[in-house]
């Protein structure tokens, strides 16, 4: 386990990397909804439907599952290394959308097990709106931990 002092040393690699792991993340949750829209309105057992399968697997294994758990990671390290911000009221309000994130995350892979077994009961007007929930809590993050507004 790395020292207190090695992570101050590293923060700004630690910060630069987690940043590029949340861009991952965040093309993820706002690409997987769009892709449902799409997929909600074909024929479940069509050859576009597998391909869309296909394109959601990977999508989520392949980037959204490794950048998420690199975001969390490399914030819990930052932590660690500025443990002054438990203290900040930006920093509860900016972990408890992060949470939310999470929440959708899961509720996309979710989603994208119930396309897998052809048992979607949700439109694409439902996936429309699930859209843009990451993007509201995006710029919430992005607001709290430029603007440190509490």
């Amino acid at each position: 386990m790395p020292t207190l002092a090695a992570l101050a040393d590293a923060y700004l690699w630690l910060k630069a990397v987690h940043i590029v792991a949340v861009v991952a993340w965040m093309a993820g949750l706002l690409y997987l909804p769009r892709l449902f829209v799409y997929h909600a309105g074909i024929d479940p057992t069509s050859e576009a439907s597998a391909l869309f399968k296909v394109m959601e697997r990977r999508l989520l294994r392949a980037i959204m599952n490794p950048a998420m758990i690199a975001t969390w990671l490399l914030g819990c390290l930052m932590v660690l290394a500025e443990p002054g911000w438990l203290r900040d009221g930006w920093f509860h309000a900016k972990l408890a959308m992060v949470i939310a994130m999470t929440g959708m995350h899961m509720g996309m892979a979710r989603w994208r097990r119930d396309f897998e077994r052809n048992a979607n009961a949700r439109s694409g007007r439902f996936y429309r709106i699930a859209n843009e929930v990451p993007t509201v809590l995006l710029i919430g993050v992005v607001i709290l931990v430029v603007l440190k507004p509490f």
